[in-house]
């Protein structure tokens, strides 16, 4: 649940950092996703997602710890992705902005 806060932390300061530019695909792909996020507040929002490690390949069973540290991680990658494609999208760059977002949501998971 604290991870959430970060990611939502995230994505209002660099919502506030960022100005907006054209209404494109892109940037209102990035407010699908935000919103998405938001709505996690009354219900149980996608959760991201981080490849599997070789501990569990090896059916090492996770700890507390290392569930936590998963969490937190793709929490942050996910904030930097939304980041990148807000920066993206401000400047102009379309496709390299389309392609952040899909990276967004193949961690959290949603096609």
């Amino acid at each position: 649940m604290r991870g959430q806060g970060l990611v939502i932390l995230a994505c209002a300061i660099v919502g506030f950092g960022v100005a907006p530019s054209n209404a494109d695909d892109c940037s209102d792909q990035i407010a699908r996703l935000e919103a998405l996020l938001d709505h996690s507040m009354s219900n149980p929002p996608p959760r991201p997602m981080t490849p599997q490690s070789v501990d569990a390949q090896l059916h090492h069973q996770p700890t507390p710890d290392s569930l936590r540290r998963g969490e937190e991680s793709a929490q942050l990658r996910l904030a930097a992705v939304l980041t990148r494609a807000k920066i993206l999208s401000a400047e102009g760059k379309t496709p390299e902005c389309l392609q952040s977002i899909a990276e967004a949501r193949i961690i959290l998971g949603i096609n």
